[in-house]
Parts: structure tokens; C-alpha cells; sequence
């Protein structure tokens, strides 16, 4: 049995860039960064960042250039592919990319008060964008969590008990 499955939750480096194949294929290219936190030897904290090259091709590619911007935040769930092509001087390069099969989005990572969701989830689960902007009333995501960072803002009133209708 084999497996070439990855899952990579990371802010988008730049805006998505569409192409179109010979064959009329779109394919976007997308770049995701991710951190990660360890302590060395010496017990001191460090980060480092990995950069990632996502490819998303048909309709996924369309909607991930349409709606996914620079800084925003994506879970992109696909396969590892290495390519290879040999330049006009002979030299043979390699490029490992993720080719997408889904791509959640996530939140802006630029965005002032009041930025949520774009309200975008897309790919193989067949889910499309709700609308062409962020969602600025929906605060919750497609699985009812609070996005981090936002506070629940609470009645500043007593609730009596008896006053719930069930």
C-alpha cells in the first residue's frame, strides 16, 4: 500500500497566479508559507519557515485565484509531485510542488476590524463561495468555530434562568 497525502495549513506568500494550458486547463500556482516552533540543544525557542509551491488546476484554480489574496490563511489538502525539465544550457532542475485537491480558505491575514471568512470552501468536497467578499457578519466557520483572535462579546446584563423559553 501507498500513500502521497499532504496537509498544509499556512498564510499565502503571494497572490495566485492564473495560466491556461494548450488545452485550455486552468492551473493556478499558489505560494503557502508554514511556521514551525521547536527549542534547540540549548533550550532557546526558534522559528523557522518553510515555503511551499501549490499548484491547483480546473475549477479549483479558478476559485483559488478568484478569492484567495496575499497574507490570507489556507488549509490545502493534495499530493507531493516532483517535476524535472533541463534548461536551454543543459542543466537539469527539479521542482517538488503539492498538487491541490482541495483548498479550504481561510482567514484575511491582512484585513482590518471586521474581517472574517471569505466563506469559501471549495474543491473535491464540491462546496463553492458563498459570495465575492469577506463575510463580515458571519463570524463562525464552516464547522461553527470561533476564528482565533475573536472575542465572544457577552450581555453585559445578568441571564435569569427563568427567563429561557425552554
Amino acid at each position: 500500500m501507498y500513500l502521497n497525502k499532504v496537509y498544509l495549513i499556512g498564510n499565502l506568500t503571494r497572490d495566485p497566479e492564473l495560466k491556461a494550458l494548450p488545452s485550455g486547463t486552468k492551473v493556478a500556482n499558489l505560494g503557502l508559507a508554514t511556521n514551525r516552533k521547536y527549542k534547540d540543544k540549548d533550550g532557546v525557542l526558534k522559528d523557522t519557515t518553510e515555503f511551499h509551491n501549490v499548484v491547483a488546476f480546473s475549477h479549483l484554480g479558478e476559485l483559488a485565484a478568484q478569492y484567495l489574496k496575499k497574507g490570507q490563511q489556507a488549509l490545502v489538502e493534495g499530493r507531493l509531485q516532483t517535476r524535472s525539465w533541463e534548461t536551454p544550457t543543459g542543466e537539469k532542475k527539479y521542482r517538488t510542488e503539492i498538487i491541490a485537491d482541495n483548498i479550504q480558505f481561510g482567514w484575511k491575514g491582512t484585513g482590518g476590524s471586521g474581517s472574517g471568512p471569505s466563506g469559501a470552501t471549495s474543491g473535491a468536497s464540491g462546496k463553492t463561495p458563498s459570495d465575492a467578499g469577506p463575510a463580515t457578519e458571519d463570524i463562525t466557520n464552516d464547522k461553527g468555530a470561533m476564528p482565533p483572535g475573536e472575542a465572544i462579546e457577552y450581555p453585559k446584563e445578568e441571564i435569569n434562568p427563568d427567563d429561557i423559553p425552554f
